[in-house]
């Protein structure tokens, strides 16, 4: 099945919610890095709420980069989405391992850590990009996200968000956000509060088969909910020989030359997807004489 969102109004217009399911984006990631369990957890998790903060987004030129550092062994994570919901991502430290919890959930608290700060970037086609980071409250991904919601954009918010690995590979991956509107009534609140309570885990949800719509009827019980669009979601990664030679152009026309002289040639590795390009003496001196 293929990945995808569907973004929903209530009827009353008092709330608006983001459903996805993200098990093949995740796979990818996973695949990408060769993430331990726990790293793939904590990257699937911080790939899909991004991937829905990528659809909220108004242009179709926006960007959103997401940077958690929380002090934890996974090191830093980061991920970005373009207003479209499509994803790359990485961790600094993929072999991370960590003891499970004592009921034998992933303990991706303790791997992300809970003494840093999580960083929103949001790139909107203006001078300077939107910058705001704030504390890191859990680790455990949701909830840090549900605070920088709250505090960051004053949005009443709820964020689930799951990730299955049963071996090595990725068995379900998804997540919501539901978001108050500045009118909500208290009577919309307390109904989504109420059903929210009831919930059983995302990946619960997704392994009975259920899908974002079936969850959406859930979450959004008595609310009326209405779907505005639904849009495919995945991990991309947009590097290019071409993008990683403005990288190499970048360091300046002595490294350049050090380079060349020294070990006649370069290897240069994108973080997101891992991929390896090869640069030749001769291409590495026509980059030289461009500059």
């Amino acid at each position: 099945m293929k990945d995808y969102c569907i973004r929903v109004t209530t009827g009353n217009k008092e709330a608006r919610a983001f459903f996805c399911t993200t098990r093949n984006m995740v796979e990818k990631a996973r695949a990408y890095h060769n993430t331990t369990k726990v790293a793939t957890a904590a990257l699937g998790r911080t790939l899909t709420a991004t991937s829905m903060m990528g659809l909220m987004m108004k242009n179709s030129t926006d960007k959103v980069t997401v940077i958690i550092k929380g002090g934890g062994p996974i090191g830093t994570i980061l991920t970005t989405s373009n207003a479209f919901g499509i994803t790359k991502g990485y961790v600094t430290n993929p072999n991370v391992e960590v003891e499970n919890y004592e009921n034998g959930k992933l303990n991706v608290a303790k791997a992300v850590g809970n003494e840093g700060t999580i960083k929103v970037i949001k790139d909107l086609g203006l001078k300077e990009p939107y910058n705001g980071e704030y504390d890191v409250v859990s680790g455990e991904i949701a909830q840090d996200f549900t605070y920088y919601f709250t505090v960051s954009e004053q949005t009443p918010s709820a964020v689930a968000l799951g990730v299955l690995t049963k071996s090595d590979e990725v068995e379900q991956a998804g997540g919501f956000i539901v978001q108050m509107m500045p009118d909500a009534t208290d009577e919309t609140i307390s109904q989504i509060e109420k059903n929210i309570s009831k919930l059983e885990s995302i990946t619960t949800m997704l392994d009975k088969g259920m899908t974002p719509e079936d969850i959406m009827n859930v979450v959004l019980e008595g609310l009326n909910p209405i779907i505005l669009d639904k849009t495919e979601v995945g991990f991309e990664c947009d590097c290019s020989k071409e993008r990683v030679s403005k990288a190499l152009v970048a360091i300046g026309k002595n490294e350049l030359k050090t380079i060349i002289e020294e070990d006649k040639g370069a290897e240069v590795g994108c973080q997101f997807c891992n991929t390896k390009y090869k640069f030749s003496e001769e291409e590495l001196t026509n980059l030289l004489n461009e500059l």
